[in-house]
């Protein structure tokens, strides 16, 4: 019998995760029976080591939250996207044994963004500082969509949440959610943004999927905005992934 060849995904509380789902899916979909694909749940990076020596077989892993910039230390190598955005949600175990960190999430947003920009739709605010929010700032820069950061904490390349008046939104016609805020199995939270100021000239994308539609985009749809989850992007990044872990 052929020694399986072992997936997964390491992050910290994620029974609740789409990768491992559509991950086996696939798997029995396409008839292969030697790979497998496990969540790794991890209390601190620190463990990952650890993980690494029970788990001889891996040859492909996903990053999530809350790790995707705190791997990195731990990689040999990072691809160059990876390296200029500074977050990983993709290893690859190279054939010499070296770990190699990629960004797959950029990829997966811009793909879903792209068809539903229109012409006004020329600034994007962000919504969160985390590694899934530098995937995003790259993915704006590569179509070339100017953007301003949100954070909690105020910087000199960022903005405040109460900075946001009804200007800051009237000028950004795209608003991103790259915060936690809104998922399951929190999912009365919601960043605190003026929704009042969101027309129908919007567009409003959450980066999370669970729920399908959130707080934040039930309160930008009642506005008239179009709105999108993150589900086309993740499975978008899932396919980059497999791509990338079979190269």
């Amino acid at each position: 019998m052929n020694t399986p060849k072992q997936f997964g995904l390491i992050g910290k509380n994620i029974s609740y995760s789409f990768s491992k789902k559509h991950f086996t899916e696939k798997f029995l979909k396409e008839n292969r029976i030697e790979c497998l694909y496990e969540n790794f749940d991890m209390n601190s990076i620190d463990e990952f080591p650890r993980l690494l020596q029970k788990n001889p077989n891996i040859k492909g892993l996903n990053v999530t939250i809350p790790y995707k910039e705190s791997i990195i230390p731990y990689l040999q190598k990072l691809s160059k996207k990876a390296k200029k955005i500074g977050a990983v949600n993709v290893i690859r175990f190279t054939s010499n044994g070296k770990l190699k960190g990629y960004n797959s999430d950029y990829y997966g947003f811009k793909k879903s963004l792209e068809p539903l920009l229109e012409s006004n739709h020329k600034k994007a605010l962000i919504l969160g500082t985390g590694g899934a929010s530098k995937a995003i700032k790259y993915a704006l820069k590569e179509l070339e969509i100017p953007f301003t950061v949100v954070s909690r904490t105020s910087s000199k390349k960022t903005i405040t949440y109460d900075q946001i008046d009804a200007k800051t939104i009237q000028n950004h016609l795209i608003i991103i959610n790259c915060t936690p805020l809104g998922t399951s199995p929190n999912t009365e939270a919601f960043p605190p943004i003026p929704y009042h100021y969101i027309s129908p000239q919007h567009l409003v994308y959450d980066l999370i999927y669970n729920p399908e539609e959130t707080v934040f985009l039930a309160k930008a749809k009642v506005q008239g905005a179009l709105t999108k989850n993150g589900y086309e992007m993740l499975l978008l990044q899932a396919e980059k992934a497999w791509e990338i872990w079979n190269k």
